[in-house]
């Protein structure tokens, strides 16, 4: 097993790539391009932490993170892609989906949620669906999260013990570590009937969360041939003198009590940024900066 990655290295190249993504972003909207990428894996594979890294400083109105509850009994009825539609990007957008149309090779065939015949007709339905997708001009990026049956075992056990992270553990989620050699044959599977020249997996290797989340959004990167776009600068005018206006008197009632200020007493002091954290981040952006140069 590799290393796990130093946390200090692991923040400040982040802070790079997420630059990058911001200038990816820029590309997108100024050209009009769509993207898809979907995040699939086993559960507590990583999936969500790394979409919320992907997304952390992307404009929602135009990178928007798509991840669908269990069909309604009316989607029950409708042609098996149908849902999704919706929700594919419009020119200028990014869509990043936690799970995707692929529920149905993985969770559903494996728990039984839809019929032998269903699942079938979705292996051989898929890579046309794709096909379409990538033939009207969207680029499409697949990355299956990897992750060993003993690091599954303990972020499940992290999240049981954790109350502000139970919620993301389901019994489904529990049911596979019983079924884990089910789930590894319903993904190769998959992977023989849905990894298309047009539309290839990747898989991340995602036992070390740091690693994990750093090789994808390189990859990504590297997949999106995207060009920096020159943003005309913003001249942010001289606020005008004073031209008699006068706030009305405001209501002590409405106003949102200072718990801060309760905390700043009780402790009698409060941490700010040392010294060494602005000089990391500085760092981190400095050396994106020298890099568009």
């Amino acid at each position: 097993m590799s290393a796990r990655m130093p946390k200090r290295l692991y923040e400040d190249e982040l802070k790079v790539l997420q630059a990058r993504l911001v200038d990816m972003q820029a590309w997108v909207q100024a050209t009009g391009a769509r993207i898809i990428v979907i995040f699939e894996g086993r559960d507590a594979a990583g999936k969500g932490s790394t979409i919320n890294r992907v997304a952390q400083y992307l404009n929602p109105r135009v990178t928007r993170t798509v991840a669908l509850p269990t069909p309604t009994e009316r989607e029950k009825t409708q042609w098996y892609f149908q849902r999704y539609i919706p929700h594919l990007p419009a020119a200028g957008e990014i869509v990043l989906m936690d799970r995707s149309w692929y529920n149905r090779a993985g969770v559903e065939h494996v728990m039984g949620y839809c019929t032998n015949a269903e699942y079938h007709r979705f292996l051989h339905q898929a890579p046309i669906f794709e096909r379409m997708l990538v033939e009207d001009g969207i680029l499409l990026l697949k990355y299956w999260f990897s992750v060993s049956d003993v690091e599954q075992e303990v972020r499940f056990r992290s999240r049981n013990d954790d109350p502000m992270r139970r919620w993301k553990l389901s019994p489904n989620d529990v049911v596979s570590i019983t079924k884990w050699e089910d789930y590894s044959r319903a993904k190769d599977t998959m992977f023989v009937h849905t990894d298309i020249p047009e539309a290839p997996w990747f898989e991340v290797d995602n036992d070390d969360k740091r690693r994990g989340r750093i090789n994808m959004i390189h990859h990504l990167l590297s997949r999106i041939p995207y060009t920096l776009v020159e943003r005309e600068p913003i001249d942010i005018p001289d606020r005008p003198g004073s031209g008699g206006y006068e706030r009305p008197p405001r209501d002590p009632a409405t106003i949102v009590p200072d718990y801060a200020a309760e905390l700043l007493h009780k402790h009698g002091k409060h941490r700010l940024p040392s010294d060494g954290d602005r000089d990391g981040e500085a760092a981190a952006i400095a050396q994106h900066e020298d890099a568009k140069r």
